[in-house]
């Protein structure tokens, strides 16, 4: 099979990796920098919270479920053309997004196009990457790249914050087209290797590929609105059940059905989809289950303290933005400096000292907040979690392609970015089921026995609460029982009781991310001692 010679200068080896970076930074920046300004993108587009709601998670849909798709695609006409293909069409996306004037346009640009773009672009990334850097300097490199998408998501707010504030939240998709622009200007410098022959693309494959992973991130998506199993009052139901649990099953029927035509493909000597071996390497399985881990922990835990920073202490979105940043800088510094430090380092060791290092931002978090607890006390958890992601950034790329031929790459990249996404989507919404499960339960519990509380307030609150609860700030608690004509006694009553189940649904959804780094600790079993660009042990 062709490989890819790899780039021997350091200077145009760097350049192509910031260039690739950028584009990584890109392809994760949409979701967290509009999150802060759904509000204001929900007036300009004449459309609900639900609706710019429904089109950042059509975004996730779209690019988790082509993932695999576009690996093969890369694989098949160049890893190099997959990836100023999908830049082109993410330009598009969000040109179009930059001038939407209505829902409809916003989710053909942002959901469909941007989406489209970015399942072509990130397989591809993580093959050029091995095709653009020598063995040795892999890990490196591959921390840079995960460190820059991290980074876009902690950053994200503080980006969408302040172009929202003093600007538009349109100048952003006009900031990517320019930068869209720029990286390719340098795609001629990016080396790839030719393709050495005319596959067969495996549109069954695809399609069946496509609906199951389709199928499970959606219901994972909304597994918050409707529930996981037993369905929600005023929810829709199937025989009784929530929808989530139905798409999941049949996700993994799909999903399954898949592997046994892959398997019936490889048997005949034809091109399927995923090579079904690339699935029995343990070292690729070890490499695409950190991620996994790694990003189901990180997205609980950018989705637990931007809460407690913007809701619990009423922090503004700019203001939140910069209480991240300690976590972005300790990120950067660990993804890149960790392989030059321990360039022969074990990565199973690393990241399982960047998992212990998670966990202990996570326990001292837990520990830390409280009813009274400044946003002070962020400062040295953000450190640790952002020591410890990028330490296992910084292994986890290289783990995964060093596993298979150079040629594999983009479909390993495939499998990767599926596994980041998905892990992504269930840290989502596990902590968020938690939180306001646990938020629910705590307030219920708090009011309902209450006897200071007046009699039609406690029965008014307990039927309110078992048909729906919010993770609210005090103000907007506040604001909302003076409008009930709630007496100053009561709403006193119930602002303390919500304030403290808010820290105890807090504290729950961050103990539920430990156990989850924990487990993800256990997992480590399955990754190499060695690192890949070691040299082979003599026989």
């Amino acid at each position: 099979m062709a490989t890819t010679k790899a780039v021997t200068s350091p200077k145009a080896a760097g350049v192509v990796l910031m260039v690739l970076a950028a584009g990584q930074f890109l392809m994760t920046l949409d979701s967290s920098v509009m999150n802060v300004s759904i509000s204001q993108v929900a007036n300009d587009v004449h459309t609900t919270v639900t609706g710019v709601q429904t089109a950042i998670t059509l975004y996730t849909l779209v690019m988790a479920s082509l993932m695999i798709t576009g690996g093969k695609i890369g694989s098949m006409i160049g890893r190099r053309k997959a990836f100023a293909i999908g830049l082109v069409i993410y330009a598009a996306g969000s040109a179009t997004t930059a001038i939407a004037p209505s829902l409809p346009v916003l989710i053909f640009g942002w959901s469909l196009l941007e989406g489209i773009g970015a399942a072509l672009i990130m397989p591809a990334i993580v093959a050029l990457v091995a095709g653009n850097v020598p063995p040795e300097r892999r890990a490196a490199a591959y921390g840079t790249i995960a460190a820059a998408g991290a980074i876009a998501v902690a950053v994200g707010p503080l980006i969408g914050g302040a172009v929202t504030t003093f600007a538009s939240w349109r100048y952003v998709f006009v900031a990517e087209v320019v930068i869209v622009g720029i990286i390719l200007l340098f795609v001629k410098r990016i080396a790839d290797a030719p393709v050495a022959e005319r596959q067969r693309f495996d549109l069954i494959g695809a399609i069946l590929s496509i609906i199951g992973l389709a199928l499970i991130v959606l219901g994972v998506l909304k597994s918050g609105e409707w529930g996981w199993i037993t369905a929600k009052p005023n929810e829709p139901s199937i025989l009784g059940h929530s929808p989530v649990i139905w798409m999941l099953l049949v996700g993994a029927a799909v999903l399954g059905i898949l592997a046994l035509r892959e398997l019936r493909l490889k048997a005949s000597n034809r091109e399927p989809l995923i090579d079904p071996e690339l699935l029995t390497n343990r070292q690729v399985v070890g490499g695409i289950t950190m991620f996994f881990f790694q990003y189901l922990a990180q997205a609980g835990v950018f989705f637990t303290i931007p809460l407690f920073l913007s809701v619990v202490l009423e922090m503004s979105a700019l203001a939140t933005g910069v209480r991240l940043v300690p976590l972005s800088l300790a990120l950067l510094l660990s993804a890149v400096l960790v392989p030059r430090l321990f360039p022969m380092g074990s990565p199973k060791l690393l990241v399982r000292i960047g998992l212990t290092l998670m966990l202990a931002g996570t326990l001292v978090l837990i520990f830390g907040i409280s009813p009274t607890a400044n946003a002070g006390v962020v400062a040295i958890p953000m450190l640790l979690l952002g020591l410890g992601i990028g330490t296992m950034a910084s292994q986890l790329g290289a783990v995964t392609v060093s596993a298979v031929d150079e040629s594999r790459s983009a479909e390993v990249g495939g499998l990767q970015n599926t596994s980041m996404n998905l892990g992504a989507s269930f840290g989502t919404a596990l902590a968020g089921a938690v939180l306001i499960g646990s938020l629910s339960t705590a307030l219920l519990g708090s009011l309902s026995t209450n006897q200071q509380l007046s009699e039609k307030v406690r029965q008014a609150t307990t039927v309110q609460l078992t048909n729906n609860v919010a993770f609210v700030s005090d103000s907007s608690l506040d604001a909302a029982l003076k409008k009930a004509g709630v007496s100053q006694q009561d709403a006193a009553i119930i602002t303390k009781a919500n304030a403290d189940a808010r820290i105890s649904a807090l504290d729950d959804a961050l103990g539920v991310i430990a156990v989850i780094e924990a487990l993800g600790l256990v997992a480590t079993v399955l990754l190499p001692r060695r690192s890949p660009g070691a040299p082979a042990p003599a026989s």
